[in-house]
């Protein structure tokens, strides 16, 4: 096939405003296709060109060669030189450009690619005179561009290659897509540019390489329309283009360029330094896609090249994708490339993928070809410790390659097992014991042990990550779960709300014939607690029927029981109550739940009724347990329950001698009770104080005690006193009994002796309820009130009490008087 040829020449001198003519056009070429060719066939000189530059500095400049897509699909292969033409004035370069017009689809002669021709002998120089061959008609590719040198140019250019590979690709692809991308290389050398283009034409798939568009020169790369562009370092400053990638390669201004994180690329350019560019035709006879990175792989570590751990990932991803693409020969090779002992830079990646890689080959190859691979993975599971490591079935140790290398990791295995003063790691834990079943150990004797150690660290774990994993331990191994399930159930009402988490994330199987009270209320109790609402006693009920046994046989389900339904806060003096009634208190006490239930009473309310029936009842059934402060504070409780006067005798007709009713002295004894009591909780001591007010507030108290706790003047019993009488039953009672209002007049006016706190406490009480009581009174009210302090008192106390009651109507009269004369003057 005879190809159209175009020659240009710079401009004669005195052509001024041109860059260039065409000296020779090919026949066939339209003439609306020069205007479109001719600014590609251009040669700007480099700077600071020698006034008279001799053959040998001319020869070392650069030559742009260039192959470029033309717009009616035709392409243009051209080679421009620079020239120091008879004519030309001193220091004046020109240039002489040689083209070849390639019409549309077809292939070049022999189908060689377009810079094979770099260094055809046939590119003119100068417009020949006749007729010549084209230069791609020459089979001759010129120096640089055979194995060798393309091999030691790759090695001087190693830090580059993998980056430079990962942009041609990246520029291919984007431009499949129409996208605009360049890749400029910085090069002193036009030659270099040459060999980087034939190393790309290497590496990339045939139809790409034949269609990249390229020129080895250019002094304004952001106008040049190729896809690869060589530069000189003294122009690479003007490019500024974010779709522009630059490399600086060779030489003193060069750079490397970082790792791309490609894993084709980064391949490609281990195959070349190792200098064997005849894989990528390997790599690609396995059917892989274009640019894709597993084939290549593969095909350079069955060729014993060493590559990345990133690589040797995706080689092994790829062959277990296509578990059948590879023959037993190439698969061993593969295997034993992957499990080289050599390696030292494997991350968990790889060894997830050569995981992958196993559970394909496993039952496909003979077990001598998988053997390394399982042994490669459990050694990194013991001695690496990769948790999420897929480990192989147990019949990949089944033959002598497994004894071997159970030999070499039991000691390890069992030490670490049996390591008690080691901090324990679950997922650790259980991927030994996985392992360990997997190379036949025998760990009974440590299991005991060791399920001691594991069970409270599930519980303690701040998130269930191994959960996966324990199950899959506990499923393959009986006498493992067996052992932990009973530990768990041993440790759980140490804190069963602990352990209704760890069940709630980690499914436990548990339903077989080992009984297990404690997890089965633990697995049940939140549904239970969420359909029995605020009725806790209920959902308690229901959580013991789940243990499947008595508290009366086992007490600790009791415990177990209420851990798992108050939670989050103690139970109410009422539920405590229920509690304490539900079970005997050597149950409660076996439990240890009667901590609960004195928490229960000293945390009530001031005016919870039931705090002192239960400190009652504990004081009674715990004896023995109840202690120190705990209870001094609950004999305040039980004191109160006295003062309303709802002790109920015991059995045998006696009590404890702090706990009989005191027959005298309540103020006494209530501030004895007190500083054992220290520090007691304001609601407990609102109790005592507040049931001794009140009963010293009743008309049949004994004038004796209230003498006596007017005296003790104690600011705390006298502020319970006054918040007592304030209390709506007594101004109540003062506005309808007169006797009752009598006799608080009588206790309130201050006695003789009588400290200032009970004086501010009764002129306040004198002021603030009882003067509101009796103005609400008729005539005749107060007056029966005026009779009953006499009955009560005598004659001077009835006067006293007139003249305090008139000195309260007396004092409104005349407030009265004085706003009624305002309103009438003038």
């Amino acid at each position: 096939m005879s190809l159209a040829q175009l020659h240009y020449t710079s401009a004669a001198p005195g052509d001024e405003g041109t860059v260039g003519r065409f000296t020779a056009v090919g026949p066939g070429i339209p003439t609306a296709l020069l205007s479109e060719i001719e600014p590609l066939l251009g040669y700007e000189p480099v700077r600071d060109v020698p006034f008279l530059p001799t053959d040998a500095e001319l020869r070392s400049m650069p030559q742009a060669f260039s192959f470029t897509h033309l717009s009616d699909g035709s392409r243009l292969l051209s080679r421009a030189v620079p020239l120091a033409a008879p004519g030309a004035g001193a220091g004046q370069l020109r240039f002489h450009t040689h083209a070849v017009l390639l019409p549309a689809g077809a292939p070049l002669p022999g189908d060689r690619l377009p810079i094979a021709a770099w260094r055809s002998p046939r590119w003119a120089s100068a417009t020949p005179s006749g007729a010549i061959p084209d230069p791609l008609t020459s089979p001759y590719a010129g120096p640089g561009l055979e194995r060798e040198a393309l091999g030691d140019f790759a090695v001087s250019r190693g830090p580059w290659l993998a980056a430079v590979f990962a942009d041609l690709r990246r520029v291919r692809l984007e431009s499949a897509s129409g996208a605009t991308a360049q890749v400029v290389l910085v090069e002193r050398q036009s030659e270099d540019v040459a060999r980087w283009i034939g190393l790309a034409c290497s590496v990339l798939p045939p139809d790409h390489a034949e269609r990249l568009t390229f020129t080895t020169y250019s002094r304004r790369p952001s106008l040049a329309p190729q896809q690869v562009v060589g530069v000189l370092p003294e122009d690479a400053h003007l490019l500024d283009a974010a779709e522009v990638r630059v490399h600086l390669c060779g030489g003193p201004h060069g750079r490397p360029s970082p790792p791309p994180g490609d894993a084709w690329a980064e391949t490609a350019a281990r195959v070349w330094r190792s200098r064997a560019p005849e894989l990528f035709a390997r790599a690609r006879a396995l059917h892989g896609e274009p640019f894709a990175a597993g084939p290549l792989a593969v095909t350079a570590l069955c060729a014993g090249i060493a590559l990345g751990p990133d690589e040797r990932s995706t080689a092994a991803d790829w062959a277990a994708e296509r578990p059948y693409t590879l023959d037993e020969e190439q698969t061993r090779k593969l295997v034993d490339a992957l499990t080289a002992a050599t390696i030292d830079d494997r991350s968990g990646p790889e060894f997830d993928a050569v995981g992958r890689l196993f559970g394909a080959l496993d039952g496909r190859c003979t077990v001598t070809t998988t053997a390394p691979l399982a042994a490669m993975l459990v050694t990194e599971a013991v001695r690496g410790g990769n948790g999420s490591l897929e480990l192989p079935d147990r019949s990949a140790f089944a033959g002598p390659e497994g004894k071997a290398i159970s030999e070499a990791l039991a000691p390890e295995i069992l030490a670490e097992l049996g390591g008690f003063g080691a901090a324990l790691d679950i997922a650790r834990t259980v991927q030994l014991l996985r392992v360990a079943r997997l190379l036949n150990l025998d760990c009974a004797g440590l299991l005991p042990s060791l399920v001691d150690r594991v069970a409270p660290a599930l519980l303690a774990a701040p998130d269930f990550t191994w959960g996966p994993a324990l199950l899959e331990l506990l499923d393959e191994q009986f006498d493992v779960r067996t052992a932990l399930l009973v530990a768990l159930d041993r440790i759980a009402p140490e804190d069963p709300a602990a352990m209704e988490r760890l069940l709630g994330r980690v499914p436990l199987p548990f339903t077989g014939t080992q009984s297990l009270p404690h997890l089965r209320m633990c697995a049940e109790s939140r549904a239970i607690t969420t359909s029995c609402g605020e009725d806790r006693v209920s959902a308690l009920s229901r959580v013991l029927r789940a243990a499947g046994i008595s508290p009366f046989a086992e007490p600790l389900v009791l415990r177990s029981a209420v851990g798992l339904v108050w939670t989050d806060r103690e139970p109410t003096a009422a539920e405590a109550r229920m509690l304490l009634e539900a079970a005997t208190s050597d149950t409660h006490r076996s439990a240890g739940t009667w901590s609960h239930l004195v928490r229960a009473a000293l945390g009530a309310a001031a005016h919870d009724t039931d705090a002192a029936d239960l400190a009652h009842d504990l004081l009674r059934g715990f004896p023995h347990q109840i202690l120190g402060r705990e209870r001094a504070a609950l004999l305040l409780l039980d004191f109160a329950r006295t003062m309303r006067g709802a002790a109920a005798p015991e059995a045998d007709g006696a009590k404890a001698p702090d706990e009989a009713t005191p027959a005298e002295g309540w103020a006494e004894r209530a501030l004895a009770l007190r500083p054992a009591a220290e520090p007691v909780e304001p609601n407990v001591l609102e109790h005592a104080f507040g049931a001794l007010a009140r009963r010293l507030l009743a008309p049949e108290r004994p004038d004796a005690e209230l003498y006596a706790f007017v005296q003790t003047d104690d600011p705390d019993l006298l502020a319970a006193y006054g918040r007592a009488a304030r209390e709506e039953p007594v101004p109540a009672r003062l506005r309808s009994d007169p006797a009752y209002a009598a006799d608080c007049y009588l206790n309130w006016s201050a006695p003789p002796h009588a400290g200032v706190h009970w004086t501010r406490t009764s002129t306040a009480l004198l002021d603030e309820v009882l003067r509101p009581a009796v103005r609400e009174l008729s005539s005749a009210g107060v007056l029966a009130v005026e009779e009953a302090v006499g009955r009560a008192g005598s004659t001077g106390r009835t006067e006293a009490f007139r003249a305090w009651n008139r000195r309260q109507s007396g004092a409104l009269g005349r407030i009265g008087r004085r706003l009624a004369g305002r309103v009438r003057r003038p």
